[in-house]
């Protein structure tokens, strides 16, 4: 199992979570950011650090977002990795 980001990422993308990530997981997306499950510890790091609380355990992941855990996979494969804070979207 791994983090997921879900959709309180979208159109933000705070970018706190990156730099507490111990296996540089993170990838980012044009609009949001993604966690590679294959590359998480699942150390839950992240999850106090997301100012938008978009990040689950994928266990907890709420059913509304469920289509998120395949979609971090899916991007996380195609999307590079973000290993530093930047500006979030919008400010």
């Amino acid at each position: 199992m791994a983090m997921v980001v879900t959709e309180p990422c979208f159109g933000c993308k705070y970018t706190d979570c990156v730099v507490v990530c111990p296996c540089e997981s993170f990838r980012e997306g044009e609009s949001m950011l993604f966690i590679d499950p294959d590359h998480c510890i699942d150390c839950e790091a992240c999850i106090p650090e997301c100012p938008v609380e978009a990040i689950y355990h994928e266990g907890d992941v709420p059913e509304k977002w469920h289509d998120y855990i395949a979609l971090n996979r899916e991007m996380a494969a195609v999307c590079p990795p973000i290993t530093e804070k930047k500006e979030p979207l919008g400010e």
